[in-house]
């Protein structure tokens, strides 16, 4: 049996190792997951291009083993006040609301892991932080 081709492209990491990753990259796998967010300052931070239309990336799991690849089918910048209901059920975590979207990143955003990848354990986001509404599908299990 050969292992499989492991495609040369760029890294998709949901949130950081752990519980929360594996929850993310289960959901992306049974097709629940097909948006996802993040703030632009982490792009800027990392100085990353912003992500396009089009693209593809290796979805990692906690282990950073390759599990399958996604064509990103959206991207679009948007106060974090403006994200729509659909962007926030498409998440595949089970909002019902903007409302809980919301809290349930702040939470994300707010915790120890991100603030100390930040290395600014006072900041916070809110209605005008810019982030990057991003929408993709699987186009390979690997």
């Amino acid at each position: 049996m050969t292992a499989p081709r492991i495609p040369d492209l760029p890294t998709c990491e949901f949130a950081f190792p752990g519980p929360l990753r594996d929850q993310l990259v289960a959901a992306v796998l049974t097709g629940a997951k097909t948006s996802t967010t993040g703030l632009l300052q982490d792009y800027e931070r990392d100085g990353e291009p912003l992500s396009t239309v089009g693209d593809r990336e290796v979805v990692v799991d906690s282990a950073a083993r390759p599990v399958a690849v996604i064509e990103l089918t959206g991207v679009r910048v948007v106060r974090l006040g403006d994200v729509d209901l659909d962007h926030a059920r498409d998440e595949g975590e089970g909002y019902e609301s903007v409302a809980a979207w919301r809290v349930g990143h702040e939470e994300y955003w707010h915790g120890p892991d991100y603030l100390g990848w930040l290395g600014d354990p006072g900041f916070t986001v809110d209605d005008d932080t810019l982030a990057v509404a991003v929408r993709f599908r699987v186009v390979e299990r690997l």
